[in-house]
């Protein structure tokens, strides 16, 4: 049966603290209903000084959602690894693997934004270097017995819920993430359909002596909003999907590969493109997607509409995909 995901990155490049207070709040209301519809997991993520107000606390946000639901997962798809400080994080994610019963799904990147280094005042050249300390830190820092880091002995209690560990994926798109994942006996998680990287990673696992399992995204991943009457979101609505695209397109180079990636530069050639559709739910369905992403307040999108959205997903399609 496929996996159903509702994304949200809190995105509003118009909000004000009020409208993205209401924003935050419909949020948790959706991940609410979600969970009582069956979807599988809520999906964040984490950038930091975006003008436009995209999630910078994805922990703070899980955090709430497991206070407001029962089953659902949370998958906080990716961190930026470097920019946090081990100790505190391995805290963070042990306190919410046990307020959630296990439900917390963490994927390490290291990022793609060298400006968001400069803003931490983390060096972009060791950021290699500084993820490594992170997953190896939180390894051990979960195990609940003393351990040595950077010279100093330190413990990290409580210990987790979730046995061995709370679940962590290493993600990214080069072969040194890979290479990191089975170094360390992690999960991998590839940004993009990367089949060849795949076989790299289970070679590398061969090599460390090692298990592990990929988590990759299939070679079509569109982000979906549902509609009864598609033309008319594109003409009312289109804008806030090129808005997210078009800030993502700014942030990759030629050397970043990820599913989400777009050239349009026009709703028109956005629409044509394929990355984000707005379907029926017939369309839906009849797409076959493993993992259907549906994206409900996109771009700012206003928040009747990702409930429209929302709806249609949860009450026309997952019942005809769980049939």
């Amino acid at each position: 049966m496929p996996f159903s995901v509702v994304r949200f990155n809190l995105v509003d490049p118009r909000a004000t603290p009020d409208s993205l207070s209401e924003r935050y709040r419909a949020a948790l209301a959706m991940a609410a209903y979600a969970d009582e519809h069956g979807v599988d997991t809520v999906q964040t993520e984490e950038h930091h000084g975006v003008e436009n107000n995209w999630l910078p606390s994805p922990f703070a946000f899980a955090g709430a959602v497991f206070g407001a639901t029962r089953r659902i997962a949370v998958t906080v798809s990716a961190i930026i690894g470097p920019l946090h400080d081990p100790l505190r994080l391995a805290e963070d994610i042990a306190v919410l693997d046990l307020l959630s019963g296990g439900r917390l799904v963490t994927v390490a990147g290291i990022g793609y934004r060298p400006e968001e280094y400069e803003e931490r005042g983390v060096d972009w050249g060791r950021r290699g270097k500084l993820q490594d300390l992170l997953l190896e830190t939180l390894l051990a820092a979960w195990t609940g017995e003393p351990f040595t880091h950077q010279g100093r002995t330190v413990r990290v209690t409580p210990r987790p819920f979730t046995r061995p560990h709370p679940m962590l994926l290493v993600g990214g798109s080069s072969r040194a993430a890979a290479r990191r994942a089975a170094r360390l006996g992690l999960p991998f998680f590839p940004s993009a359909h990367l089949p060849e990287l795949e076989e790299y990673y289970r070679e590398r696992c061969a090599e460390y002596g090692t298990e592990g399992w990929t988590m990759m995204p299939a070679e079509e991943t569109p982000l979906l909003h549902l509609s009864e009457d598609p033309g008319r979101t594109w003409a009312e609505y289109g804008g806030h999907f090129l808005h997210e695209a078009r800030t993502y397109a700014s942030w990759q180079s030629k050397d970043i590969r990820s599913a989400v990636r777009s050239t349009a530069t026009t709703v028109a050639e956005l629409r044509a493109e394929g990355v984000y559709r707005v379907v029926t739910p017939e369309e839906c369905l009849a797409l076959g997607l493993e993992s259907p992403v549906l994206h409900p307040l996109c771009g700012g999108m206003p928040v009747e509409e990702g409930w429209r959205s929302l709806r249609l997903f949860c009450e026309d399609v997952l019942p005809r995909l769980a049939a």
